[in-house]
């Protein structure tokens, strides 16, 4: 399946909130002094490397701090209606305890103001929160000191560094220094104020075999910074011009009549019936002409669903549910045109492109 991956950046993108007028159902009540929170991800596609975004987990808190959500985001609500004020949207790929190996750790927050009678949507970018190092030790270094052991230490923890180690070690932004332990002596080799998303290679060197505890070490640090940074960047464009512009399921299902257009959704089900709630979330599936789409892989009902025609051909033969059950709670990325009705809500038919 064609699968388009994202670049990685040196820098990360920050992505503001925008605040506009509710064309989605369900916004908020001006006279009641309300509004709606909406939030998402960038439906760009993911690189590689990258989590999945189900599975970060997202917080909502108001001014005061008072958690409105927290949990899974791909088990999070479509909306939230709330009081006109200050909100705080943030997500993580995990929640940092301490250092480890080969686990950075990805998100973001967003502060956003909601004024009563008007729908805010958050776009959550998705960079590296943290720092790493990488040791290079050589033969000579561990004939020099075979009784000695390395760490890596910081405000967070220490994280014992084999001679053997490869993985780079995470941490969060700050102060992190590499200690030598040598019997009952320790030496400070290396210290380095760190910066998020900065990956660094520490090169050690020493006397040749026999070397003495007494023996200098020199440090060479590698000072080009490896980013490894991966970002939701939305394309130049209009909304559902491309993937990169996905437009999401709760904006293709306001814009009916729209055609030739990109839309961005997780895989929730088939079988549907065109009238009732009838929708097939698991394995078997006995049709495979369409699907349904929703915003988050958790939201099986059908007033937040889209549903999707697969036109017989290679779309069908890529994606129908029945030969690729697999592809359920999967994200996918299709173009086509906007309906206001199959199989009783709106849809998106024509498929000539996708991307997972």
């Amino acid at each position: 399946m064609k699968r388009l991956l994202l670049a990685a950046f040196a820098a990360a993108t920050t992505l503001t909130a925008v605040s506009c007028e509710d064309f989605l159902s369900g916004g908020g009540n001006a006279a009641a002094g309300t509004g709606t929170l909406v939030w998402r991800f960038l439906p760009a596609v993911r690189a590689a490397a990258l989590p999945d975004t189900n599975q970060f987990i997202l917080k909502v808190t108001d001014s005061k701090g008072t958690v409105l959500f927290e949990g899974p985001y791909g088990s999070s609500p479509e909306r939230l209606e709330v009081a006109a004020g200050s909100y705080t949207v943030s997500a993580v790929s995990a929640v940092f305890t301490a250092p480890a190996f080969d686990s950075p750790v990805y998100g973001d927050t967003q502060i956003v103001p909601v004024e009563a009678g008007k729908t805010t949507y958050v776009t959550l970018s998705c960079t590296m929160l943290g720092c790493g190092i990488r040791l290079r030790i050589p033969a000579a270094f561990r004939e020099a000191y075979p009784g000695g052991r390395l760490e890596l230490s910081s405000l967070d923890g220490r994280l014992e560094y084999g001679y053997t180690e490869t993985r780079t070690a995470y941490f969060q932004p700050g102060m992190v220094s590499l200690l030598l332990h040598l019997d009952s002596d320790t030496r400070t080799l290396f210290s380095r104020e760190m910066e998020p998303r900065e990956i660094l290679t520490v090169g050690l060197s020493a006397p040749g075999a026999g070397g003495v505890t007494g023996a200098a070490v020199s440090v060479e640090v590698d000072t080009v910074k490896v980013y490894h940074d991966y970002t939701y960047k939305e394309n130049d464009g209009a909304a559902g011009s491309s993937p990169g512009n996905a437009l999401s399921v709760s904006q293709a299902r306001a814009s009916a009549g729209v055609t030739g257009v990109w839309v961005c959704g997780y895989i929730v089900g088939g079988d549907l019936s065109s009238t009732g709630s009838k929708m097939n979330t698991a394995p078997p599936f006995s049709k495979d002409t369409h699907f349904a789409i929703a915003s988050r892989s958790s939201l099986t009902e059908k007033e937040y669903c889209l549903s999707v025609e697969l036109p017989k051909g290679p779309v069908r033969d890529a994606l129908n549910l029945v030969d690729h059950p697999d592809l359920l709670g999967r994200q996918i990325f299709l173009k086509g045109d906007l309906v206001e009705a199959y199989f009783g809500l709106p849809g998106l038919k024509n498929v000539k492109e996708f991307s997972e």
